[in-house]
C-alpha cells in the first residue's frame, strides 16, 4: 500500500479561541494546533457500503466521544431504575462546543435533570404513594395479622387450659363429694347396724344373764397348765366366796345334776337350741334333772369341790351338746353380756 508524500510544513498559526476552546473558558495549548490532512484516493482505503466516515479533527473527535457518553447517560437516566442508595441525584450536562449540534435540528438535546439514577422507576411525589412505603405497609399488615392469629391461638389455648382446669376441678370436687357421700352412707349404715345390734343385744340381755353377780375372772379359756387333763383350761372361772348364788344364764331344761369327778358337783342346763351350759365345782345343787328353769333362776351355790385351788364357778359352753367346748366369753358377749 502506497503512503502519501509528506505534506509541507505549515506556518504556526494559533487557532481561534472562540471555536477551539471545546467547553473550556480559555484557549489551551494542548488542544492544538493540528495540521490539516487532505486525504487522497491513494491514502484512504475503499470502504464498503454507502457510508464513509471522515476523519475529524482531534478536538471534535473527543467532543463526539463525550457527546455519546452524555447521550447514553441521559437515556439511561430516563429509563433505568435502581435501588435507592441515599446519594444525591446526578445531573447530566453537555459541553457548549457540542450543544449547537442540537440547535435547529430535528433532534433535541437531552435536558439536564435533577433526578438521580437511584430514583428511576420510583413513583414521584405527585400524590401517589411510594412503592417502598406500600411494601412496608403490606409487611406491617401481614405482621399484625400474624400477631393477631398468634394472640388468638394463645388466647384459645389459655381458654382451653382454663376450661380443662375447671373441668378437672369440677370432676375432683364431684369425686370427693361422691367419696364423702359414700363414706357418710357407709358410716350411717354401720351406725344403723350397730344400733340394730345394740337393740338386739338389749333384747337378748333381758333373756340372758351372767351366772354370778359379784365375781373376779381368775381363769380364761385356752390357758395352758398341767392341772388340767386336756393340757389347757376348757372354761371361764368366776371366783367368788363359797355359797355365792349361781343363776341360770338362760331358760332351759336341767339335763344333769350331781357329782362329776374332777368337776366336783356339776349341773348341766340344756337350752332350746341344744347348747349345753356346765356349772361346775358347786358346793350345793338346788335343781333336779328334767326341771324347767328360766333366766335368772338359782340353780346352786359356788364351792370348791373337785379339782380346784379355791372356791369358784367353772363355766363351760358346748354348742349342740358336743364334747369339746368353746370359749364362753365371746358366746356371752354375743348374748349382750360382758363377763
Amino acid at each position: 500500500m502506497a503512503s502519501n508524500p509528506p505534506a509541507p510544513e505549515a506556518p504556526f498559526i494559533p487557532a481561534p479561541t472562540e471555536s477551539e476552546t471545546f467547553g473550556y473558558d480559555s484557549y489551551r495549548a494542548e488542544e492544538g494546533p493540528w495540521e490539516e490532512w487532505n486525504p487522497t484516493e491513494d491514502s484512504v482505503p475503499q470502504v464498503r457500503g454507502r457510508h464513509r466516515v471522515a476523519k475529524q479533527r482531534g478536538g471534535f473527535a473527543r467532543s463526539s466521544t463525550v457527546l455519546g457518553v452524555g447521550v447514553m447517560a441521559a437515556v439511561g437516566a430516563g429509563g433505568m431504575a435502581s435501588a435507592h442508595t441515599g446519594k444525591p441525584p446526578v445531573s447530566i450536562s453537555l459541553p457548549d462546543s457540542v450543544s449547537h449540534l442540537f440547535e435547529g435540528g430535528s433532534a433535541e438535546a437531552p435536558k439536564s435533570t435533577a433526578t438521580g439514577l437511584s430514583q428511576a422507576g420510583v413513583v414521584s411525589e405527585s400524590g401517589k404513594s411510594d412503592a417502598g412505603e406500600a411494601l412496608r405497609n403490606r409487611i406491617m399488615a401481614q405482621a399484625e395479622q400474624q400477631q393477631s392469629k398468634a394472640d388468638s391461638k394463645a388466647t384459645a389455648a389459655a381458654l382451653a387450659a382454663s376450661e380443662k382446669q375447671t373441668a378437672d376441678a369440677a370432676a375432683k370436687a364431684e369425686k370427693d363429694a361422691a367419696a364423702k357421700a359414700a363414706a357418710a352412707r357407709d358410716k350411717a349404715e354401720a351406725d344403723a347396724k350397730k344400733a340394730e345390734e345394740a337393740k338386739r343385744l338389749a333384747a337378748l340381755a333381758k333373756q340372758y344373764t351372767l351366772p354370778v353377780v359379784s365375781y373376779t375372772i381368775t381363769g380364761t379359756f385356752g390357758q395352758p397348765g398341767a392341772m388340767w387333763s386336756s393340757g389347757y383350761h376348757t372354761g371361764l372361772d368366776f371366783a367368788a366366796p363359797t355359797g355365792t348364788l349361781i343363776k341360770a344364764v338362760h331358760g332351759g331344761t336341767i339335763t344333769e345334776a350331781g357329782w362329776a369327778g374332777a368337776y366336783g358337783y356339776r349341773t348341766i342346763l340344756t337350752l332350746d337350741d341344744g347348747t349345753e351350759l356346765w356349772f361346775c365345782h358347786q358346793s350345793s345343787i338346788n335343781v333336779s334333772v328334767g326341771q324347767k328353769v328360766s333366766t335368772g333362776d338359782v340353780i346352786g351355790r359356788i364351792g370348791a369341790t373337785g379339782n380346784v385351788t379355791g372356791p369358784h364357778l367353772h363355766l363351760e359352753v358346748h354348742p349342740g351338746g358336743q364334747a369339746t367346748g368353746i370359749d364362753p366369753a365371746p358366746w356371752l358377749r354375743d348374748k349382750g353380756l360382758n363377763p
